[in-house]
């Protein structure tokens, strides 16, 4: 075919309106498409690469990102120490999820911590120049002020886990409520009664969700809700062998505890251990997260199983299709995108 063919009107440079004449779509579709996002049917998609390959488009990423004041880079921030992101199996598998959808774009990511005030001064500054498209954030506590900062640099985002039923940002989580229901209620089922639960950090909106379901099901079942059984921790093993030595203190008696993870519940294995109780003999254990932890710990780890990649990659979908709109992505009734993914028990050997 000879240049003036391939090319735009004259034989100059095809243009992105040309593109979408010949596939028969808006200019923002082409957009989407040649951007990654995934808010583009299959049929659309492949027209609009047809019309791409017919004719001889090449997109100038240079002067599309300059025109659109796009980075073409995303990051992922993590308001926590780099200690607990490298400790803790979540952030690494969320990392994973993330990495694996955004490989199919031309997107960069960035890893941000946020840990300590002099990092979170920092991101400030880096957000408010617009050096990113957009902001992942995970593991983000109920008085963190960088959702807000993000809001109100209209930057688009997406959150792991809302801080709140009221959450203004889009989500994704996963059914905290109900994967702790189904814990208890599987001890319950194996002859347990007097059940202790370990939290999460309760400023953390998912701690308080699976304490929400740890009470539910007990109270379902009949049971009285002992406060002396609760004990607040961290989600970090030491957080888990505080509290587990708190609990025997008050509740020797205990025959079976839910962690709020799985590092948490092998910070209470040790304590038990410890303290001459046999798992899950005398005290049944249970985690959640089900990550690497959960099945290499002796015995084997019972777990509620998040699919945290698969959260990491809807994360990232969400914040593409709005990057492509330039706006947040509502539900039909206006409100934030909320997206809630099920839990699943994983039964093994610790209870």
């Amino acid at each position: 075919m000879a240049h003036g063919a391939r090319g735009g009107r004259g034989g100059g440079r095809p243009t992105l309106e040309e593109v979408a004449a010949r596939a028969g779509v808006g200019r923002g579709t082409v957009s989407r498409v040649i951007n990654g996002s995934p808010r583009v049917s299959a049929a659309t998609r492949a027209a609009v690469e047809a019309a791409v390959a017919e004719l001889g488009y090449v997109p100038n990423n240079a002067a599309r990102a300059l025109a659109a004041n796009r980075t073409d880079a995303v990051a992922l921030v993590v308001p926590e120490p780099e200690t607990r992101f490298f400790a803790e199996p979540y952030f690494s598998d969320m990392l994973r999820g993330v990495g694996a959808e955004l490989a199919e774009t031309r997107m960069q990511l960035l890893l941000i911590f946020a840990g300590n005030d002099r990092e979170r001064r920092r991101l400030a500054q880096y957000l408010a120049a617009h050096r990113v498209d957009g902001v992942l954030l995970v593991s983000v506590h109920a008085d963190d002020p960088l959702p807000d900062l993000v809001t109100q640099l209209e930057i688009p985002a997406v959150i792991s886990g809302p801080r709140s039923a009221t959450e203004t940002l889009t989500s994704v989580d996963s059914d905290n409520y109900d994967g702790a229901r189904q814990a208890v209620e599987h001890l319950l089922a194996r002859g347990r009664r007097r059940i202790a639960h370990i939290t999460g950090r309760l400023d953390v909106y998912g701690a308080q969700r699976r304490a929400d379901g740890y009470r539910a099901a007990l109270r379902d079942a009949g049971c009285e809700v002992d406060e002396r059984l609760v004990e607040a921790g961290d989600f970090t093993e030491e957080g888990g062998r505080r509290a587990m030595r708190a609990l025997l203190e008050r509740r020797p008696d205990l025959d079976a505890v839910f962690a709020g993870s799985d590092v948490t519940a092998a910070g209470a294995r040790r304590l038990l251990r410890e303290a001459g109780r046999r798992i899950p003999d005398d005290v049944a254990l249970v985690g959640y997260d089900d990550s690497a932890i959960a099945r290499h710990m002796d015995p084997p780890l019972t777990s509620v199983r998040q699919p945290i990649q698969e959260m990491g990659r809807r994360m990232i979908d969400l914040l593409l299709a709005e990057i492509a709109d330039r706006r947040p992505a509502p539900t039909h009734e206006g409100e934030p995108r909320r997206l809630v993914l099920p839990a699943e028990l994983v039964v093994r050997a610790s209870s």
